[in-house]
């Protein structure tokens, strides 16, 4: 199986942002022009996330699905606010592939089970936000806002029992921080997990890319720093002067793009597209 390159696109009030540990969300640009820049570099699929959604129970990132769709020939998963049925039937109608479930399937589980059996399993992604905590981990959800009691390993167990078709599993600590991925928190997730799983903070460097894929065999990683501080000059869509310095002086950005990540890949014999 191919290796997924997977740009996350997480936007509040249908504009990019970024933050560390989920926190302190940084305004970057126009998400579609970033999302057509990856497009044309090769992405495998995007994740885009309204990160305010279940906050203030609304959902607004329904243009950005429709627009995407129209010029993105690739996997599009998108999450945030989806409480029933209905939402997740409005996105499939808009142009989203499949959907990523965490707020809502943390707090009545028995919704992953119902939407599974509406839609198939293939389409149904959980979104798990985790931290440790005393010395355990356990799960988060409203974008890492709120602490569930739903243990990490027991969560995992659970959605794949009811039928979920991918994970995708957030590391709160490292999201952000462009410090490498959590490789023993991942080698202990793979051994549980029986569906693909995609790792998701951390990326700071290629070299952080072909460790996960060749240490804990995920079948994708989900970057967001890592890409858009290499590529936001390019595109020319930074919002004010505040967040041009922070990233023309951050000293981890890096200038690369997803074709050359997977070039470097290739070279450490990981299959991409």
């Amino acid at each position: 199986m191919y290796k997924r390159i997977i740009p996350r696109i997480d936007i509040k009030n249908n504009t990019l942002v970024k933050g560390i540990s989920l926190e302190g969300l940084r305004v970057l640009g126009d998400p579609l022009n970033f999302i057509k820049k990856y497009y044309e570099d090769s992405a495998d699929e995007f994740l885009i996330i309204d990160v305010v959604a279940s906050l203030y129970g609304r959902q607004t990132i329904d243009n950005v699905i429709n627009n995407c769709a129209k010029d993105v020939f690739v996997t599009i998963n998108t999450g945030g606010g989806l409480r029933n049925i209905e939402d997740i039937d409005r996105m499939l109608s808009i142009g989203s592939d499949k959907v990523s479930l965490n707020s809502t399937a943390i707090k009545r589980p028995e919704f992953i089970r119902e939407s599974v059996d509406k839609f198939g399993s293939s389409t149904i992604s959980i979104l798990i936000e985790t931290n440790k905590i005393d010395g355990e981990y356990f799960t988060f959800y409203e974008s890492g806002r709120e602490k569930s009691k739903k243990k990490l390993f027991d969560w995992i167990l659970e959605v794949q029992d009811m039928g979920a078709g991918e994970i995708v599993v957030t590391d709160i600590k490292n999201e952000g921080r462009q410090n490498g991925f959590d490789i023993n928190l991942f080698e202990k997730i793979r051994k549980i997990v029986s569906v693909p799983l995609v790792a998701s903070g951390g990326a700071g460097k290629i070299d952080d890319i072909s460790e996960i894929f060749l240490e804990c065999d995920v079948d994708g990683v989900c970057l967001a720093s890592l890409l858009h501080y290499s590529n936001i000059e390019k595109i020319k869509d930074i919002k004010n002067k505040e967040n041009y310095n922070f990233i023309h002086n951050n000293e981890k950005r890096l200038n690369f793009s997803i074709k050359d990540i997977k070039e470097r890949l290739k070279e450490k014999n990981i299959r991409v597209r």
